[in-house]
């Protein structure tokens, strides 16, 4: 009853193994395939954190001197009050504009009717020696009174 059983086993084992290899003619293609793949795959992925990076910086810089306009621009507001706000919103913002504060936010108010901030730094780099300069600048009118 043993032999019996052993035989059909055997039988079915030797039956599997014939019909998986005459069907697994390209075995050990996946990795190969994968190691031709992965370079691309990882050069894309990080493009595409680094493309990211940069857009958060511009965003970063673009609120920061709109920020520094709007504190400048109000009615009878001090002087440096926008550099002040760009300031702190960039203090605030994190890591995403590296090297803002070597210049530092700059707001100019040109014939008491225009203020202009403009705000410059690079991108946090997520590839060793890849950095991109940004700079963003915001415009606004300077609140005043006018005559009835």
């Amino acid at each position: 009853m043993r032999r019996a059983v052993f035989a059909r086993w055997h039988r079915a084992v030797d039956a599997a193994r014939r019909h998986l290899a005459a069907g697994d003619r390209d075995r050990g293609a996946n990795p190969v395939e994968l190691a031709v793949m992965m370079p691309l795959i990882l050069v894309l992925l990080f493009a595409s954190i680094q493309i990211a990076a940069v857009f958060l910086a511009r965003s970063t810089a673009l609120n920061a001197a709109q920020g520094g306009v709007n504190a400048q621009r109000s009615y009878q507001a001090a002087d440096g009050a926008g550099v002040a706000s760009a300031t702190q919103f960039l203090e605030a913002a994190g890591g995403w504009l590296v090297g803002w504060n070597a210049p530092g936010p700059n707001c100019v108010i040109i014939d008491d009717v225009e203020v202009t901030c403009t705000v410059s730094g690079r991108s946090l780099s997520v590839v060793p020696g890849v950095d991109f300069a940004i700079q963003q600048t915001a415009h606004g009118t300077v609140e005043r009174v006018t005559p009835p």
